[in-house]
């Protein structure tokens, strides 16, 4: 069943289950709260296992009354009930502590959101609400007054609270902010962290995708639906193993020399179906379908490489923090994963979106992979799996340079090593 026609007790166990799922609240952490069109507050229940939530345990509230529900709600009732009082466009709450947001809010340090132009645009300017005792009036107080001008705000010694339009949206502010906190993170490792300026972001919003002619779709052979069901899958498997989350992360393969499938503008990778890709033949979309804003460069890239079969792009935390320190990430510091990687170039911030033609013609196969300055990581294959296994490599490789600077000074193998490895594996 599609998010959107969930029943809110369906909503918000689907929602926690990907919460917890990913680590980012406890067993009795954290809580979601649904308002409906006549007022009533959908919210999980007080002292009940996050795991193993149920929706027969989800208690439905109207004027504190608890109407449906075998449990008490959430003791952070009062809380969402002030969000919901002081901002009536909101129609749901999640609150939860991820271990890295918690770490902010214990240095008292709001996450920098420029530094990846799509963070911006989805959690807005960050608030942050100063301490109260958890489950009290007066922390629902707190929290009212800072939402009064956000729809994100970090709890000060506690996590983070975001709000939304909808449960989904309130999710995607969640789980983008933490993704900043991570990558920021990571990054504390290697340097300093550089921002985006409004400019710099604005180049990612021109809506190319959305200029694009259309053309009407008739007849799909039973090669494209193949495709179509390997590419939701792999989304799926990149999405569990937190290589993108749900607003970013692209996927695009090859059907021929003028035609391939990519994965669509704004739809949650959770829930990505094989329809959901959409099919872009000589220069044209299928009509009524929105393309990932990076179309224009897999197109430039298939133009320009016909041996390239597919292409993925992502935001990964580990690797992210080397875009956005402007670090060189050394794939040859790890023999095997140069072999699968090879040299991976930085690209500066900006080409991606206004110079296509020109980044694509730097893509090879010595260059299999580049790195998106502030972005992404980009990788090309002669098929999806290959395409797929240097993203998975790369973030990997990321990891382990990133805690070996933890222990000590990491040890590059020699010039007649890496000569050696070149000569095996052909990789002149």
């Amino acid at each position: 069943m599609k998010y959107q026609y969930m029943h809110p007790r369906e909503q918000i166990v689907t929602i926690m289950r990907r919460v917890y799922g990913y680590g980012m609240t406890t067993t009795s952490g954290g809580n979601i709260s649904i308002r409906d069109e006549s007022g009533d507050l959908w919210i999980t229940p007080g002292g009940t296992d996050k795991g193993s939530l149920s929706e027969a345990d989800v208690v439905r509230v109207r004027d504190d009354t608890v109407l449906e529900g075998s449990h008490p709600p959430s003791s952070e009732y009062p809380f969402h009930r002030a969000i919901y009082k002081r901002r009536p466009d909101l129609r749901a709450i999640l609150h939860a502590h991820p271990a890295a947001l918690v770490a902010f809010s214990l240095v008292r340090k709001i996450p920098d959101t420029s530094i990846i132009p799509q963070a911006r645009a989805v959690c807005g300017e960050v608030g942050y609400a100063p301490y109260a005792i958890p489950g009290s009036e007066e922390l629902g107080s707190n929290m009212a007054a800072a939402f009064g001008g956000f729809d994100t705000v970090l709890l000060e010694n506690h996590g983070v609270a975001t709000g939304g339009r909808s449960l989904l949206e309130a999710f995607q502010r969640f789980e983008t902010l933490d993704f900043c906190a991570r990558t920021l993170i990571n990054a504390g490792i290697l340097g300093t962290a550089k921002s985006l300026g409004p400019e710099q972001i604005a180049l990612s919003n021109q809506n190319k995708n959305q200029k694009m002619p259309e053309f009407d779709v008739t007849v799909r052979g039973e090669a494209e639906l193949a495709i179509r069901r390997g590419m939701r899958e792999l989304v799926h498997r990149a999405y569990r193993q937190r290589l993108m989350t749900s607003t970013e992360g692209t996927v695009s393969v090859r059907l021929d020399h003028s035609s391939f499938l990519i994965s669509p503008f704004g739809t949650d990778r959770s829930y990505l179906d094989e329809s959901d890709f959409v099919l872009v033949k000589e220069g044209k979309r299928e009509r009524g379908l929105f393309p990932s804003r990076a179309v224009m460069l897999h197109q430039e890239i298939y133009a320009a490489h016909p041996g390239i079969r597919a292409i993925t792009s992502a935001q990964c935390p580990a690797v992210t923090a080397f875009t956005v320190t402007g670090t060189p990430l050394e794939s040859a510091i790890i023999p095997e994963s140069y072999v699968v990687l090879r040299d991976m170039p930085l690209v500066p911030f900006g080409r991606q979106f206004t110079d296509e033609h020109g980044l694509a013609a730097e893509i090879s196969e010595r260059t299999p992979v580049v790195l998106l300055e502030n972005d992404a990581i980009l990788t090309t294959g002669q098929s999806l799996t290959e395409a797929y296994d240097r993203l998975e490599v790369a973030e990997f490789s990321a990891n382990a340079i990133l805690n070996a600077a933890k222990l000590g000074s990491a040890k590059r193998i020699g010039a007649h090593e890496l000569e050696a490895i070149r000569k095996k594996f052909g990789l002149f």
